[in-house]
């Protein structure tokens, strides 16, 4: 009968303090149902981007609940936000997903079609 063992390979590095306090803030930022609605729903939109007023019809929700939630996302840096008049428009920032995706997930990042 042979004995098996571990063979101990090296764990890789550690995030950073810095970069695992912004991963975790955006993955929070996007672990709320009506926040991935958002992203979605901005996401399939032709023009890329969408008004608040949008989002608020789509959503069912109140104009301040979905101010709220983009706020968050805004914050995250997972949103840009660009005023027009009385209506703010959000649009993705793709290379923030990305980014968020190499560094939460590396291994997987090269398979990523983002």
């Amino acid at each position: 009968m042979s004995e098996e063992r571990c063979a101990p390979c090296p764990p890789g590095r550690l995030i950073d303090r810095d970069e695992v306090e912004m991963v975790t803030a955006q993955l929070k930022a996007m672990a709320d149902q009506a926040r991935l609605q958002i992203i979605h729903l901005i996401a399939q939109s032709p023009a890329g981007e969408l008004c608040v007023c949008d989002l608020t019809a789509s959503l069912d929700l109140a104009q301040p609940t979905v101010s709220r939630h983009l706020k968050i996302l805004a914050t995250a840096g997972l949103l840009r936000r660009e005023q027009r008049g009385t209506w703010a428009w959000f649009s993705i920032r793709w290379e923030a997903l990305q980014g968020l995706s190499g560094r939460a997930f590396p291994r997987g990042a090269e398979a990523s079609p983002l």
